[in-house]
């Protein structure tokens, strides 16, 4: 079992940053692949970007690359996304995700085991 808590939701300015973070329970976190997604009101919930297990590849939706940035601590149990030049568009609830499968599909939300309570961003034009 996983418990997924996430922080770092806010307002912002359009062109300002915000650094996300979720905090995993349980001693097995580095066995997990994570991710980040998340949903605009009246939309569906999206891939935003997915970090293997050990931190050494990254994925991302075409609507985020170049400005956001996965990463993950593994001794610490937290992943990160770093969001930069930040948009109205990017308004939305995030939501971080584990995947305890032996397959990496990222954008897939069927393979994801565990999900946090999600934070809300708010991006102000």
């Amino acid at each position: 079992q996983v418990q997924l808590v996430e922080s770092g939701g806010g307002l912002v300015q359009a062109g300002g940053s915000l650094r996300l973070a979720c905090a995993a329970s349980g001693r097995t976190f580095s066995s997990y692949y994570m991710g980040w997604f998340r949903q605009a009101p009246g939309k569906e919930r999206e891939f935003v970007a997915g970090i293997s297990r050990g931190g050494g590849a990254t994925r991302y939706a075409e609507s985020v690359k170049g400005r956001f940035a996965i990463s993950r601590d593994n001794a610490k149990n937290t992943v990160y996304l770093q969001m930069n030049s930040l948009k109205a568009e990017d308004t939305a609830v995030y939501y971080c995700a584990a995947d305890g499968g032996t397959t990496w599909d990222p954008k897939s939300q069927n393979e994801y085991d565990y999900w946090g309570q999600g934070t809300q961003v708010t991006v102000s034009s």
